[in-house]
């Protein structure tokens, strides 16, 4: 029996197209799943680094100061709260706490009421608390860690 033309058999398909068809996918695979994977370490990286240290503050006990004033007494009552810098700048502060009030009770007794009105007058007095309370307690003691002061309490009477 002859076979006609019209009825041929498909042609055999090779085992080389097959693996090759199969390395390719494979290849295609692995560059999504890298990917995904360098997708999802660089958002975490990003909220690791939106992550900010909590705040150290030491309070003060409120400290009342008379003014200089001429004429009548004034005085003023004022509860403030150091950020300190860790632990240890902390830790410093709370030791030598006594003399680190006694500064700022010099600093605070020596203003003028009139000196400590508006909002910009309070920034230099606290951005001179800082100064004051930053200075080393002792020639072998290093600078206190305090990076910033923050009043609670402030009356001028």
């Amino acid at each position: 029996m002859a076979t006609s033309p019209n009825t041929a058999t498909p042609p055999a398909k090779s085992p080389k197209l097959l693996i090759a068809a199969l390395f390719t996918i494979s290849l295609a695979a692995l560059g999504v799943a890298g990917y995904a994977m360098t997708r999802t370490q660089h958002q975490d990286d990003t909220s690791k680094e939106a992550v900010i240290d909590k705040p150290i503050f030491v309070a003060l006990e409120p400290i009342t100061v008379n003014l200089q004033a001429e004429g009548r007494n004034r005085f003023l009552h004022v509860g403030m709260s150091l950020k300190v810098r860790d632990e240890k700048a902390k830790a410093q502060v709370m030791e030598f706490m006594p003399e680190l009030r006694s500064r700022a009770l010099l600093l605070l007794s020596n203003r003028q009421a009139d000196s400590l009105v508006s909002t910009e007058d309070k920034s230099r007095l606290a951005s001179e608390i800082q100064a004051e309370l930053s200075r080393p307690l002792g020639d072998s003691l290093p600078p206190q860690g305090i990076t910033s002061v923050s009043f609670n309490a402030f009356v001028v009477q």
